[in-house]
This record gives structure tokens, sequence and C-alpha cells, in this order.
């Protein structure tokens, strides 16, 4: 049986002393990538029953990098071609399903080779599509293998979820299985377009379903990369569809065509609203629908590490991650020590260009979102104290945002509550353990936490109290983000997610499937 293990590009490379090579390769592939997209536009077609499609309409998708940048030309499909794809899907499934989960199972497993040997290539797309560094691109990229690996691992180790147990009567066979829904459809997220993609992709289909995936319109190229390596992996035309094009035009007539299933990342507002329809029509919804992720500074952390975890968690990727950091309590005796800790940090990261080695943070991925960092930033300076100012540079095309820091805050104030998805962290004091943790769990959401203590008691209670499923103690590497394919199940309680179970994790696969059995008496 495999062995799942996680393919961690950079501390693999640094730790065999190939820092360099990692680098090289990199820059490499961000030379030839950035080299094409500034000559003719690259036109990016639908995929429908295996078939390239080109539709009436079309989108230029600009880099938030650099805003005369274009990524490329994307099709904006009509509910014509949404049908066509959800049809093909249809068709497709009866013999997918019946397909050898084995044989299902290579085919992913020889994407995850592709994947591994264009890795770079995939990487410097996501950097110029969504503005990651190299870094966290990269990391991206190892998630996405990871997906391939671990979820492929799984269905070897359930034996394609499958089980004969021992019949109560002798003359009858039994099996009990999980058998796949129908058709799922895909929507698909910015700010993790590959990764997170596969993830889903992968869960539909190896358990034997079939999909119409839509991605991101703000990132849709890793997506395209994606169905292109599954494509060269084997998968049979029409298993998967890809549609791109908005919301309106392509997420409502896919989410409410005639479909099996939802997986869906974005915000709480759509997966609301695809869980309303859904209720409806009797269809399942695996959704993940963000946060607003607290951590607590103990007075009994260290400093340095929790400031460090902190920042890291807060700002990495302009804050436009669902399980960043986004409100602080730190014990009032540590206060003062711990804020001029984390200004340091917050400080001292380099924001600008992500293609270059020294950048921490790069941009934001579009102008509403610059907007809202520039208003709600003006918004901190009038309702709170806004003790590192956010501005915007002001000398580049691209839509780059610092790191902004706001105290005193009301508990209630719209800052605390919603998530914001720009760089901007609100930090409040506090004097008991069990005060700060009321004010941790007073959220609509669950999905992140973490708290910096060296005293274990504090650590348990905490451990215990809170109400999310991702629960960090003391991760310098980041206080609330990072969480591991196979190792830490990345599961949503309350509003941010719709199931509880997490991905990258033994109870992920088993959500695409139901459950059957079979009982045959043998004369």
């Amino acid at each position: 049986m495999m062995t799942f293990r996680s393919e961690i590009t950079w501390e693999k490379m640094k730790a065999s002393g190939r820092e360099e090579d990692f680098h090289s390769l990199y820059e490499q592939a961000s030379y030839e990538l950035l080299s094409s997209v500034r000559g003719t536009p690259v036109v990016y077609p639908n995929h429908i029953d295996g078939v390239p499609s080109l539709s009436q309409k079309t989108f230029d998708d600009m880099s938030p990098v650099d805003q005369d940048l274009l990524v490329g030309r994307f099709q904006r499909s009509s509910k014509e071609e949404v049908l066509r794809a959800i049809k093909s899907a249809r068709n497709s499934f009866h013999t997918w399903s019946r397909t050898d989960w084995e044989d299902r199972v290579s085919i992913f497993e020889k994407a995850a080779e592709l994947m591994r040997k264009d890795k770079f290539q995939l990487a410097a797309a996501i950097t110029l599509d969504n503005g990651k560094t190299r870094n966290e691109s990269v990391a991206e990229v190892d998630e996405a293998i990871d997906f391939l690996t671990y979820y492929s691992a799984e269905m070897r180790r359930n034996e394609g979820f499958q089980r004969s147990p021992e019949p109560v009567y002798e003359e009858e066979e039994i099996s009990l299985l999980l058998r796949p829904y129908g058709v799922w459809a895909i929507i698909c997220p910015f700010n993790f377009p590959l990764a997170i993609s596969t993830g889903m992709v992968t869960g539909a289909l190896i358990t034997g379903n079939t999909a119409v995936i839509k991605p991101s319109s703000n990132a849709p190229l890793p997506v395209h990369l994606l169905y292109e390596i599954l494509d060269r992996a084997g998968l049979p035309p029409g298993t998967l569809s890809l549609v791109a094009g908005g919301g309106h035009e392509v997420g409502d007539p896919l989410v409410n065509g005639d479909i099996d299933g939802v997986a869906f990342t974005g915000s709480l507002e759509v997966g609301n609203n695809i869980m309303r329809s859904a209720a409806t029509n009797g269809r399942q919804v695996i959704a993940e629908m963000g946060s607003k992720n607290p951590v607590i500074v103990s007075g009994e952390a260290d400093l340095d590490e929790a400031a460090k975890g902190v920042a890291a968690s807060a700002f990495l990727f302009s804050g436009q991650k669902c399980s960043a950091a986004s409100r602080i309590y730190v014990h009032e005796s540590v206060y003062g020590s711990f804020m001029s800790k984390l200004i340091d940090e917050a400080s001292d990261m380099i924001v600008g260009d992500p293609f270059e080695r020294e950048t921490d943070i790069g941009p934001v991925i579009t102008n509403q979102a610059m907007d809202n960092y520039l208003r709600w930033t003006e918004t901190a300076r009038r309702d709170g104290k806004l003790i590192l100012s956010g501005k915007a540079l002001g000398s580049s095309r691209g839509l780059y945002a610092r790191p902004a820091i706001v105290e005193s805050l009301p508990e209630e104030h719209e800052l605390m509550r919603r998530e914001l998805f720009v760089p901007i962290l609100c930090i409040q004091s506090y004097i008991t353990l069990q005060d700060a943790m009321v004010r941790c769990n007073a959220s609509d959401f669950g999905l992140t936490a973490g708290i910096f203590t060296r005293n274990e008691t504090e650590a348990r209670y905490f451990c215990e109290a809170i109400e999310s499923g991702v629960v960090y103690v003391n991760r310098h590497r980041g206080a609330t983000t990072g969480a591991m394919v196979g190792s830490q199940a990345f599961a949503g309680w309350k509003a941010s997610a719709s199931t509880g179970m997490g991905t990258g994790s033994r109870y992920y696969l088993p959500q695409f499937m139901r459950e059957q059995s079979r009982t045959i008496v043998r004369s």
C-alpha cells in the first residue's frame, strides 16, 4: 500500500543545501511565463465533453502584480454552455462510476507525477494570476500534489470503500459499499486556485462522480492548467468539464442545474445561497466559507514566537486566506511588550512584486479588495487606534497594501466581526483567559484558532473550549494558518463550513458518496 509523504519542496531542498536550485528553477519558469504573456494574448477555451469550446463572449484576466499585464483571455460562458457541460457529465457518469476504483486511482497518481514535473511552471502561474510569492506558490503546488497522493492513498487504504461483513444467515452474501452520487458542481476560489480546486475535483472524481468545474474569474489560469494535467493523466472525456465566467453567468445555472452535489469554497453569502437552494432540491453540499480567526497571547507566552506566528498568519498573502489570523487577544501583563515585537515583525515585511526573491507580501487580488482595504483602514483610524498605518504603495501598477494593525475597537465593531480578506489585524487586551475564550467564541465562524502559552493547563483549556475545527498551540510558522494534508485536517465549524469534516483527512472522501448495502441469497 502506498505510504503518503508530504511534498514540502522548500524544506526538502533547503535541508539538502539546494536553496539556489529552488530559486533558479522558479525564476526560469517565471521568465518563460512572463515572456509568453507579454506577446499575443493567450485564449483559454472551455472544455466540454472533452472538446475545447469557445464562447461568443470573453473576459480579460489582468494580473494583480501589474494591472497592465494580461494573464489571458477566458470564456464568458452562456447558460446553454453550462447546461451542455452538465449533460456531458451526466452522460459520462454511468461509465466512470463503474470504472474499477483502482483504475480511477491510477489516473490521479499519474496526475500527481505530472504536477510534480511541472511544479515550478505551475507556481509561476499562481504568482502571475493571484500574486502569491514564490515560496507560497510552490507550497500551493505541493498542497495540490498532496491532495492527489493522499486521496489516492485513502482509496487504497479503504479498498475503494467496500467491504464484506460476516453475514448473520449462512445463505446470505453481504457487501457494504460507498457509491458516488452523480454529477458535482465544483466552484473554485481565487486564493488557492490550484490546491483547493485540486482537492475538490479529486474528491469528487476519484470516488466515481463526474463534475463540472468553474474557476474563479479572478484567478482562472491555474484551474485550466489543472484540467490539462488531468487530461494528460488519462481522465476520460466528459468526466470533467470546465466552464469559465462570472458567478451570475455560470455559477447560478451550474448549482441550480441537473446536479447531485456542490463542492464550494468562497464567501458565506454565496455558500448560504447554495445551501438554501440545495435544501429544496435534495443536493449534497460540501462548503468552506471563511472565518474570523482568533489568537490568544497569554501572559506566559514566548512573545518572540507569538509575534512571528501572528504576523505570518495575519499578513502573508495579504491576509487573503480563510485561515488568516484576524483578531488577537493579548494578556494585559504582556500587551506592550508583545505589540512592540509584533510591530517590528510586520514593519520588516517587504511588500512588492511577488516574483522578486526578497518579497514577503504581494498584492491584493482586485481593485475592489484595495478599495475595501483603504476604506477599512480609514474606519480603523476613526473608530480605534491605528498603530501600524496601512497604506497603499502609490508608485506601483499593482495592487499593493501594507500591513495594518488596529487596537481599541469595541468587541462588536464591524472590523472585529466580519471577514476582511485584506492585511488588517485587530488587537485587544484581556484580563482572564475565561473572558478571552468567551470573546474568541463570540463569532458565527469557527475555522481556525491559536494560542501562545507555556502553561500546559492554559493550552489544554483552550483546546477543550475553543469552537473551531483547526486549533494550534505555539505555532510560530503560522498562528492559525498552514494545515498540512494528511496531518492536520482542515475542518470548519459553525458558519465556516457545511459539514464539520475537514479536507485532507480520512473523513473527506466519504462525503462524496452514499452507503449501499447489498445482500445476495445463494441457493
